[in-house]
């Protein structure tokens, strides 16, 4: 088989923390140094945008959907599976 995972998280998501509570004004700088600090990071798909590609023989077809069904979970959107070519291959299989 061949897996291609198609985009990556470049983004980096920051986040400038605000003091709260009594004496705040004192400790925080407000807006200076507004930059943040990393949270995390973030990959931008657009719609119909391919995330992973597969590249498998049919009789492996079962396993591979599988395995993309089981990534999908871990991503944090909706997503399908679409086989592009090979449909002829897969008439017992689907």
């Amino acid at each position: 088989y061949s897996l291609r995972v198609r985009v990556y998280p470049h983004q980096v998501l920051r986040e400038n923390k605000q003091a709260t509570g009594a004496g705040a004004d004192r400790v925080s700088q407000g807006m200076r140094c507004a930059f943040g600090k990393n949270v995390g990071t973030a990959a931008r798909v657009t719609k119909n945008q391919k995330v992973i590609t597969i590249q498998t023989s049919p009789a492996h077809f079962a396993a591979a959907k599988d395995a993309l069904r089981k990534a999908n979970c871990k991503l944090p959107t909706t997503s399908s599976i679409v086989v592009d070519r090979g449909h002829e291959h897969l008439k017992g299989l689907v």
